[in-house]
């Protein structure tokens, strides 16, 4: 296992972007994805790091895109760094088991969530509303399992909330051809997932995906089915009515939700106890399934 990492500069590579958890190096033809061990939590990055994070959440994209290229093309090129441009070989130690080459796309800026089941913003827009995705359902309660896997977009927003918003605006923003593709393949991705998952004990409650265009397609880029995206519930506690047994960073929200934080304000650094569960939580999800 690699070292903690929370930040990364690669002296003479160029940094595209940093994400909450990622950092995003240009490397000419490909980028190089970096997953640190940061973890985010109400659109904060939290102060304390989790071991091994970045290395579980790579390895659980890797094995997904490679699983799931037969219903949709990704940007995924290679995670073995000697395949790697020189420059980034000297970076061996630091990069290996927590990195990947992708294909350069352009983001479509929606966030493109699918739910088997009513939780989390959804539950919350329902209880509000009585409608999921702009859908109406009578008598759910929280974690019921949906009749059919639901497309419920968001806007992507790189520096406040993402905002639920129905298929009917996605298409204002996005041309109504693409925005079925992309509906299509979410839940032909989800329910793919859903299934290998149930068998391997995990039910995938809800997830989220990003896609971009390259060569004037639509494929599937980010991350994938992983516990920042996903909710992961262990389905032998599973019972409707309330919150459930999660392996993903849930665990962490419900933590600081529970302590006298305002979510307005830096988040405060999470008790070794709560990392370990964390990590504990992670680890089993990729023993699970994989």
């Amino acid at each position: 296992m690699n070292n903690i990492i929370g930040k990364i500069n690669l002296p003479g590579v160029k940094k595209f972007r940093s994400g909450k958890v990622r950092e995003v190096f240009d490397v000419g033809d490909s980028f190089l994805i970096v997953a640190t061990d940061r973890i985010s939590a109400f659109d904060y990055i939290l102060p304390t790091l989790i071991p091994h994070k970045g290395e579980i959440l790579n390895k659980l994209s890797v094995f997904w895109f490679k699983a799931t290229e037969n219903i949709i093309e990704n940007h995924f090129i290679t995670d073995n760094i000697e395949k790697y441009p020189d420059e980034l070989k000297k970076y061996k130690e630091m990069l290996e088991g927590r990195s990947m080459l992708v294909k350069k796309a352009k983001p479509i800026d929606v966030e493109c969530v699918v739910r088997g089941y009513i939780a989390g913003s959804g539950w919350k827009d329902y209880q509000k509303t009585g409608l999921v995705g702009g859908l109406k359902f009578d008598n759910l309660k929280q974690g019921d399992k949906l009749p059919s896997s639901l497309f419920t977009p968001a806007t992507k927003s790189h520096t406040g909330h993402d905002e639920n918003i129905t298929f009917e605006q996605m298409k204002q923003v996005v041309p109504e051809k693409d925005a079925e593709f992309i509906k299509e393949k979410s839940i032909e991705l989800y329910n793919f997932a859903h299934n290998y998952a149930h068998e391997r004990n995990i039910i995938i409650a809800d997830t989220k995906f990003e896609f971009g265009r390259l060569d004037n397609k639509i494929i599937l880029i980010d991350e994938i089915f992983t516990p920042d995206s996903s909710r992961f519930w262990d389905p032998e506690l599973y019972k409707p009515g309330g919150s459930q047994a999660s392996f993903d960073k849930q665990f962490v929200r419900d933590y600081l939700l529970s302590i006298d934080w305002d979510r307005n304000s830096p988040p405060p650094e999470l008790p070794p106890d709560i990392v370990e569960k964390t990590l504990q939580r992670y680890e089993e999800a990729l023993k699970r399934l994989i």
